[in-house]
């Protein structure tokens, strides 16, 4: 039997020392209590469970998981479950306090929870990949419920994966619960439009960014780090807007062509060998160089802390858009703010994902379910809301997107807090 540790992360600073430093700079610029940043400050609860699984050569290999739900003043926790190599209990944590603001900012009923495996689900088989995660759902089973908290995709997992969270749970409670997760195929009760929500929340609130800084969709260039499930879609997204996409990349590196890539070839190449590297007409680029590429729109969607303090004064983009969680330092923040660069956060530009969960989540409590076009024009009522009513906070406070966006968000679970009270 081996046990699989974390390594060490890649992680530039400790991920939930950074949520918690936000959070302090949005209390002194909207004057909460500090009574309340208190209790905001830290998790609800947080588990930690060790994941035995028998591998495909009969030996057992134990992982280790992590649930973490930060507040449920508003409602049930929700959140996504990752399987990286690099997942801490830190960066969970950190991960479940955006989900918190992320759900109050588009006000929707939701806490924030997250939860994560240390892993590398690329070197694991699907029945590896299987057994893990139904191992792993018993062992949080007591956490988890559609009234309780509800997990759905992050980095690393997919539909698949949710659909054996679904039916783990449900064969434990000896009927189907179609409210447990979301992000499941749409066969069991999943949602159309859930797989490309977060790129297509993201692309609405590019479309108002542009409105505001007097961009032309039609030809801006932009610029797209990592092609899972947000990035890939967003680069098709700004394509079908007329944007001209320069760069894309992928774990293994990217690819950069000043004319425009061939998204669709993109893709294509993507499904048959796994990576981008080697797409014709393409020339290579790394990870670090495309952030640093002259564009409109510089479009992070891998993962944290990508843009900091070293390399942010050198970012070229007119145009920030977080597709990930925490891409941006506060470091890297203020150098960005300082150099006239737009950064639509990313609590406010990856939303999407957890807009149309919460419609999935709808739709199965009540066996009832909508049509694409009904979820697209909903989540894009709800974004461009939460959008324009962040712009209102920066032009009216004079502050950053980001500071207003999380003013925001913070403002709400503040009053939902202060209104509930403490028990006992």
């Amino acid at each position: 039997m081996t046990t699989v540790e974390a390594p060490a992360s890649h992680l530039r600073e400790n991920p939930f020392e950074l949520a918690k430093q936000q959070l302090r700079k949005v209390a002194d610029a909207f004057e909460i209590d500090a009574n309340l940043v208190e209790v905001l400050s830290e998790c609800k609860k947080a588990v930690t469970v060790s994941i035995p699984t028998r591998m495909d050569d009969g030996a057992v290999q134990v992982f280790q998981g992590y649930r973490v739900t930060h507040n449920i003043a508003r409602g049930p926790s929700k959140g996504g479950i990752r399987y990286h190599p690099d997942v801490t209990l830190d960066e969970v944590k950190a991960l479940a306090m955006w989900m918190t603001w992320k759900s109050a900012l588009m006000g929707i009923p939701f806490g924030g929870a997250k939860g994560g495996v240390v892993c590398n689900p690329k070197a694991l088989s699907r029945d590896e990949l299987e057994r893990m995660t139904r191992r792993f759902t018993s062992e949080i089973i007591n956490e988890i419920g559609p009234e309780k908290d509800i997990p759905a995709p992050d980095v690393g997992t997919d539909a698949s994966v949710m659909a054996w969270i679904f039916d783990t749970y449900s064969m434990n409670k000896g009927h189907s619960v179609l409210g447990v997760v979301t992000g499941k195929p749409i066969e069991i009760g999943g949602s159309l439009g859930r797989e490309e929500a977060t790129a297509r929340g993201a692309q609405f609130c590019v479309r108002a960014a542009m409105r505001k800084r007097d961009i032309r969709p039609n030809g801006a260039t932009v610029a797209i780090q990592g092609f899972g499930n947000v990035g890939s879609f967003l680069a098709q997204f700004m394509v079908d807007d007329g944007a001209r996409v320069i760069a894309l990349s992928d774990s293994s590196g990217g690819v950069y062509n000043r004319d425009g890539i061939d998204v669709a070839a993109a893709f294509a190449h993507k499904g048959e060998t796994g990576v981008l590297a080697g797409l014709r007409g393409a020339e290579a680029i790394s990870n670090e160089d495309l952030l640093l590429l002259e564009c409109d729109v510089l479009a992070p969607c891998a993962l944290e802390q990508v843009i900091h303090e070293g390399n942010a004064p050198e970012v070229k983009a007119r145009i920030v858009c977080e597709g990930a969680n925490g891409p941006t330092t506060p470091a890297a923040d203020e150098i960005l703010e300082d150099a006239g660069v737009l950064v639509l956060p990313d609590i406010l530009a990856n939303a999407g994902g957890v807009v149309v969960s919460y419609f999935e989540w709808v739709q199965g409590l009540q066996e009832y379910f909508w049509k694409e076009s009904e979820v697209n024009a909903k989540l894009n009522d709800i974004v461009t809301r939460a959008f324009n009513e962040t712009w209102a906070e920066h032009e009216c406070r004079g502050l950053s997107m980001r500071l207003s966006a999380y003013g925001i968000a913070v403002e709400r679970v503040a009053e939902a807090t202060t209104t509930r009270g403490l028990y006992p």
